[in-house]
């Protein structure tokens, strides 16, 4: 959206190109439901040229690239009113599948009180390098967990799973009170945002804008990466005090390594509708190798979440007890905390 307001400060292209921009994403933020899938559009022999420099042991395995390559993260969202309008109360399901060559690896939905999980612990397992022990195997002290092991959908209540994981991060507020909400930018401090984010971008970003017969029409938006970046932050810097605490910016000294390559931003328009972003990243590699290595947004209305059927009903102390009860540390190739266990995306 700063990109789209953007190229109204720049020549009559942009201008056109960000009026354009600016209608697709109003139409987005009117929707009630939208859905994201996000994938690489490259191959396993990219990914490994990328990893070329890399020590013979921390070389990317080939099972890994090669599901990289084909992986893809769906994301779908509804509420009960334009997203454009909506606040965290007002999303009744959301849901996220993370997708490989061979199926669905894992997916989590939230709906209504309860969150639902399952995962392909034996494709993850072959990927890495680390099967898991058979689920017959584990003792009985694995519980609850065993289903989880076989791919069948559990479901734990949200409000339970968010109470375990502020406890086990050490959220809750000194003298035993409530944890303090997130800090938030004010509406003033939004607007001086946007405003140095989109000089810039009038300043650096070039549009160009072509179409076909058939509504389909491409704006793309190119500009240098590192000068881009050191710009950004170098407007973003002055309003530091008024960003949220800890919010340190990169100076222009991190970037001087970062490569100066033009790197293009492909946005399709159907019909004024934004279908599809795509954001060429293969100059960036550095590499003569690769030649196709792009990261790609499509966008669809979103179909309706729903409860999936025969999920059994577990509690997080249950699933906790299971699995560091059940599965043998070395099944996993290193330590895994209660922490790490529990950093499931919350709505």
């Amino acid at each position: 959206m700063v990109l789209a307001g953007s190229a109204a400060c720049g020549t009559v292209e942009n201008l056109s190109a960000g009026q354009k921009l600016d209608r697709a994403f109003e139409e987005l933020g009117k929707e009630r439901s939208l859905s994201f899938e996000l994938d690489l559009d490259t191959d396993a022999a990219t990914l490994k040229a990328l990893d070329a420099g890399a020590a013979p042991d921390e070389k990317m395995p080939d099972e890994a690239a090669e599901l990289l390559s084909d992986a893809r993260i769906s994301f779908s969202v509804q509420s009960r009113k334009p997203l454009e309008k909506s606040g965290e109360k007002d999303f009744t399901a959301m849901a996220v599948k993370f997708s490989g060559p061979d199926g669905d690896l894992f997916e989590y939905r939230l709906i209504g009180d309860y969150t639902y999980v399952r995962a392909d612990v034996d494709a993850f397992g072959r990927m890495t390098g680390s099967p898991m022990p058979p689920v017959d195997e584990l003792p009985d002290s694995a519980g609850a967990f065993k289903k989880f092991l076989s791919g069948e959908w559990i479901k734990v209540s949200t409000k339970e799973l968010e109470k375990t994981g502020e406890e086990m991060t050490g959220a809750q507020a000194p003298g035993g009170g409530e944890p303090s909400a997130e800090p938030t930018l004010d509406a003033k401090t939004q607007k001086k945002l946007t405003k140095a984010l989109r000089q810039v971008i009038a300043r650096e970003v070039d549009f160009k804008t072509s179409g076909g017969s058939d509504g389909t029409e491409h704006i793309k938006a190119t500009a240098p990466f590192r000068t881009l970046l050191t710009e950004l932050f170098d407007e973003l810097r002055p309003l530091t005090e008024e960003l949220p605490p800890g919010a340190e910016l990169p100076t222009a000294k991190d970037f001087k390594d970062a490569p100066n390559e033009k790197v293009t931003a492909d946005f399709t328009l159907k019909n004024g509708a934004l279908t599809e972003v795509s954001v060429d990243l293969a100059k960036l590699a550095e590499n003569a190798k690769v030649k196709k290595f792009a990261l790609v947004l499509r966008m669809g209305k979103g179909e309706k979440t729903t409860a999936p059927a025969g999920a059994t009903e577990v509690r997080i102390d249950q699933l906790l007890e299971g699995f560091f009860g059940g599965v043998p540390e070395e099944a996993f190739g290193e330590e895994i905390g209660e922490e790490e266990f529990l950093e499931v995306p919350q709505g």
